[in-house]
């Protein structure tokens, strides 16, 4: 689409949007009789020109055909031509190429002439009218003098600032540069603010460590953004209890889902299993041919081969250990999804470094092997897939709860087969409706990102981390109500990534999960996933409960409608 403002031919608008046509100058009616037409390139006029081709056309054709004639009648050869029959041919052609390229057009450029003029006063005004709703409008700068103060610098750092403006310095390179990290962020955000013409104000720049994050967590910073951290809780879950960290900016969230804790605290507790911890990765590698590729496939999964692999795989680490490996094909191409399992990390550079090791290691075997991609979509990472949601990814869990009558009706507000009959209509025949992928819950991927954010997981593993389909039973004759939440691809870690800065590890502290268990290795990232999972549950429980007692827009309005006028907060 054409989003360049392009002026109206006749008409413009003034402020009131009325139409305006001025009257056209001597020069407008001068371009409008004179438009250029393509026949002004040729040496003669059009009319003479053709007729100079169409004699030429009929001459050479009369005069071939007399040839051809001659020599049947005398037995001679057609393929024996003269230099004058050479001549000829080559004269037809080019004036039948001429005649059908060219032969019309001053009959073309009339109609398309008589038909301007009208086009030009009736479509001008439409015209322009699409060319104003097309037209993306930049925000102008705000003049300098408009823009707060920004603090005083010193002439070092005024000078190194007026650099990456007029990029003489790479603002990538500042903190090697410097060796001061704050002091790159601040030469940094002072640069983007003159660059930009807009302030940063409002975007906390001190009290962060940013030598903490250098080369592992975020590049190129200019201040960091503060999200609020509630407590939803205690979660009597397993028989123990947790205060569960969540950063969020949505109202309701942590109140709903405390109630969910309460709900199930009152109710004896939930119990939650971990299932499979397995983290994957799924090159893919072409060959010349499909045999060729299921021959790989047939050695990858040969129950013979497994032993080498896993040696070969984990070589890079200690706490990477293979599991399984499953191939698909498609056509000649291969994709190989590898399972291990990672100790308390939530696995991708090692498991990475594991597949590596074993495409080295096949490259002997097959050294027609063309490795596409260490990653080939068949894992799959940060997307929705079938295969995550049945095979798993990361650690999969159930957890399940059975919650009284009583505390049905006093804690949550509702009834037993009101839940009941909301989670069929809505959590799974509605889930149906839409085509979900894994979706087949009322709201697991807001608990799931604001426990993320809190603890330093990776939000973009939200997609497949969310994957939850949750089902309410009626038990007991009717009088209690069995919740489960089912998630095959939860994807934490307690150590590396965002886990090691100071807000995300205090929160880590507060689960009792922080940093990698020594006496046990992956124990902690297998909590933490149980904590998710008893969220969630406790989530689920307290929205859908709200849904069916009619509570929902009126806990939202009432704790998510803020008073305070936004339009005196600084910008």
């Amino acid at each position: 689409m054409d989003i360049r403002r392009r002026p109206p031919l006749r008409s413009h608008y003034n402020q009131k949007h009325k139409l305006i046509t001025p009257p056209p100058s001597a020069a407008d009616e001068t371009v409008d009789q004179r438009s250029p037409k393509a026949s002004d390139a040729l040496p003669l006029p059009l009319y003479l020109t053709n007729g100079i081709f169409f004699t030429l056309f009929f001459s050479v054709s009369y005069f071939l055909l007399q040839r051809w004639r001659d020599k049947i009648r005398s037995s001679i050869p057609l393929h024996v031509v003269t230099l004058s029959e050479l001549a000829a041919i080559v004269s037809l052609i080019a004036s039948f190429i001429y005649l059908l390229g060219f032969f019309g057009i001053d009959f073309v450029q009339s109609i398309i002439s008589r038909n301007s003029a009208w086009d030009l006063e009736n479509d001008d005004e439409q015209r322009f009218l699409v060319n104003e709703d097309r037209n993306i409008h930049c925000p102008a700068k705000p003049r300098l003098m408009d823009l707060p103060a920004i603090p005083s610098v010193s002439q070092d750092d005024e000078e190194l600032v007026k650099s990456v403006v007029s990029g003489e310095v790479p603002s990538y390179s500042l903190e090697s540069k410097l060796g001061d990290c704050f002091r790159a962020a601040k030469i940094r955000r002072d640069a983007v603010q003159r660059l930009v013409g807009r302030s940063l104000e409002g975007l906390p720049l001190e009290g962060f460590d940013y030598d903490s994050i250098l080369g592992q967590c975020c590049e190129m910073p200019v201040g960091y953004v503060q999200i609020p951290v509630g407590i939803a809780g205690p979660l009597l879950l397993n028989g123990c209890e947790y205060s569960v960290p969540m950063a969020t900016t949505e109202g309701c969230l942590v109140a709903s889902t405390n109630r969910g804790c309460k709900a199930i605290f009152a109710s004896g507790g939930a119990t939650c299993v971990l299932l499979r911890d397995a983290m994957t990765r799924a090159p893919v590698v072409r060959f010349t041919s499909a045999k060729r590729a299921t021959e790989l496939k047939f050695f990858l999964e040969d129950p013979l081969n497994f032993d080498t692999l896993s040696v070969v795989f984990s070589k890079s680490s200690r706490f990477a250990r293979l599991q399984g490996i499953k191939c698909a094909i498609a056509g000649k191409n291969l994709y190989i999804r590898f399972s291990c399992s990672t100790g308390d990390a939530m696995g991708m550079n090692m498991v990475s470094k594991g597949v590596q090791n074993v495409l080295d290691f096949l490259q002997n075997d097959f050294p027609d092997m063309d490795v596409i991609g260490i990653s080939g979509n068949f894992c799959s990472d940060k997307k929705p897939a079938a295969v995550n949601w049945i095979e798993g990814r990361g650690k999969s869990v159930v957890c399940e709860a059975i919650i009284t009558r009583h505390v049905v009706t006093k804690v949550l507000k509702t009834t037993v087969p009101a839940l009941v009959e909301l989670n069929m209509l809505k959590n799974l025949t509605g889930s149906a409706v839409a085509g979900a992928l894994g979706g087949f819950n009322a709201h697991a991927a807001n608990i799931v990102s604001a426990i993320y954010i809190a603890t330093g997981q990776d939000p973009a593993q939200n997609i497949e981390s969310s994957h939850c389909i949750t089902m309410m039973e009626a038990i007991n004759n009717g009088n209690d109500l069995h919740i489960s939440v089912t998630m095959p691809s939860i994807e934490v870690g307690t150590v590396g990534g965002g886990t090691q800065l100071a807000s995300q590890s205090a929160c880590l502290n507060l689960l009792g999960v922080k940093g990698a268990n020594k006496e046990s290795p992956g124990s902690n990232s297998q909590l933490l996933a149980t904590v998710v999972a008893g969220s969630v549950l406790a989530g689920e429980l307290s929205l859908m409960s709200a849904i069916a007692g009619g509570q929902l827009v009126k806990s939202h309005m009432k704790y998510n409608r803020s008073s305070r006028d936004v339009t005196k907060i600084g910008s």
